[in-house]
């Protein structure tokens, strides 16, 4: 009996031991955590910035599945009118001594006190929605797009749909690949050679829907697509009305727009995601959208959309015809590629000082690539840890 139990009690100290042993390895090789604390402070909580918060909080949860403990701190005043309420929120960010402060502003000016307070407390900022640089600012990286560029890209996009070369409308078709960017340099190239008999075939008449009167962001746009329409005298602006980057008050330009032009209003160019929709639902309750089924027809009733942006809603529009085009503004990709840069600036790697994710134009055949679910390339988080392990963080 005593036998038995010796016997017993042998092979249960070899099953322990075991155990331990395969315990011991998994645990030996499991990445040691890395904790990151980010702050996120869109503007607003529309769509567009509901969009980047996924991707913020996607990227997040790809890095926790490779050793990081990262948090996602969004927080974001109620309208993108209440100034004092973002400065207020990066200061609190600061106070929670966050590893890294995301903004994308309201305006510059609001946020200059506070990016003031962040580089005396150490902590680094990175800038979104933002490629020009923040003169006097401390700035880790400004990742985004050229608010300029991208209104001279949509504008473009509306010579070609009505008339000019290019990938819409009846003009000369150019043409793509499924995955070749519809940039700036794209357009530029193509309109480049046109004589100016056949700029001045382009025509059309259309009314501009602005942000923030005076903003920084709506003057940047306004002379984007200005730049360009200056050397096509056919086209013709009507009017130009602020909407606050709303969608409710762009119904209300809309609606304005319409009254005082029961005909021969062509084309509305919203200069946000949130007014191009405002814009669009107003035209579809008077019964004046024109769709791509429709097809182009010059001083009729209805009214073609250009727009900025790209949502999942945005992008089923244009899926649908209702939206004719518009250019993205890479909102998914500013929250997939921040939580990258803060890694890596945080363990110690020099990151870009400007990244440009190159506004292009969005339409039907290519919608796919931005919307529902845009096409983002794979981040390496495991060999981010392994950065940030031997960088002793």
């Amino acid at each position: 009996m005593a036998g038995r139990k010796t016997h017993w009690c042998r092979w249960l100290i070899v099953v322990v031991v075991a155990i331990a042993i395969l315990y011991g390895s998994a645990f030996a090789q499991a990445p040691r955590p890395i904790e990151i604390t980010i702050g996120w402070t869109p503007p607003d909580i529309t769509g567009v910035f509901v969009t980047a918060t996924r991707y913020f909080e996607r990227a997040a949860a790809e890095a926790n599945r490779h050793g990081f403990v990262m948090e996602i701190l969004t927080r974001s005043p109620p309208t993108h009118l209440a100034f004092a309420d973002q400065l207020a929120i990066i200061e609190d960010f600061i106070a929670r001594r966050v590893d890294l402060i995301a903004i994308s502003p309201i305006e510059i000016e609001v946020i200059r006190p506070g990016l003031a307070r962040a580089a005396a407390a150490g902590i680094p900022v990175i800038m979104v929605n933002l490629l020009e640089e923040i003169e006097g600012a401390e700035v880790v990286s400004y990742i985004g797009f050229d608010n300029s560029d991208a209104a001279s890209v949509v504008a473009y996009a509306m010579l070609d749909y009505f008339g000019g070369p290019g990938v819409l409308g009846t003009g000369e078709k150019v043409e793509v690949t499924p995955e070749q960017f519809i940039d700036l340099a794209f357009w530029e190239e193509l309109y480049g050679r046109l004589t100016a008999e056949e700029r001045a075939a382009i025509t059309a008449r259309g009314a501009f829907i602005e942000g923030v009167a005076g903003g920084f962001f709506s003057v940047a746009r306004l002379e984007g697509f200005n730049r360009v329409i200056a050397n096509f005298p056919g086209i013709e602006v009507l009017g130009v009305c602020a909407a606050d980057w709303s969608r409710a008050k762009s119904v209300a330009c809309t609606e304005d727009f319409l009254r005082a032009n029961p005909t021969n209003l062509d084309f509305i160019w919203a200069s946000s995601n949130e007014m191009g929709i405002g814009a669009m639902l107003a035209l579809e309750a008077a019964g004046r959208l024109e769709t791509v089924a429709d097809g182009m027809t010059l001083g009729d009733t209805q009214v073609a959309v250009f727009n900025h942006g790209i949502t999942p809603e945005s992008g089923s529009y244009i899926a649908e015809g209702r939206i004719i085009a518009e250019v993205t503004h890479g909102f998914a990709d500013w929250g997939w590629f921040t939580p990258e840069l803060t890694v890596r600036h945080l363990c110690g790697e020099e990151v870009p000082f400007i990244y440009d994710i190159r506004p292009r134009i969005a339409y039907q055949p290519n919608v796919h690539l931005f919307a529902p679910e845009p096409v983002l390339p794979t981040i390496d988080w495991p060999g981010l840890h392994a950065l940030c392990v031997a960088a002793g963080r």
